[in-house]
């Protein structure tokens, strides 16, 4: 293995799963602005979307997203863009 590629720098951080307030510690060099008390200890805080404990594949339970209220705003939003339909001229015979 080469020397001198990996960091050295490694410390407890907290990742913080936000659907369902989970957290957990690992070592990791990540950046964090954050930090959050676990057991009387502060460690960096970084916040995650989805983790082991809400993911669908690990919890084997499928979470309902509001597909149908991004749907409704994004029509919405993209209706100004919309072209006109041409006016057909009416025949005369």
């Amino acid at each position: 293995m080469r020397k001198g590629i990996h960091p050295e720098d490694y410390r407890m951080v907290a990742f913080k799963d936000m659907s369902n307030n989970d957290v957990f510690l690992t070592k990791s060099t990540a950046e964090a602005k954050e930090t959050l008390e676990v057991d009387g200890v502060e460690y960096p805080l970084i916040k995650l979307e989805i983790s082991r404990t809400s993911h669908p594949y690990y919890t084997g339970k499928m979470k309902l997203v509001d597909t149908a209220g991004r749907i409704d705003k994004f029509k919405s939003k993209y209706a100004k863009f919309k072209k006109a339909a041409p006016v057909k001229a009416e025949e005369e015979e």
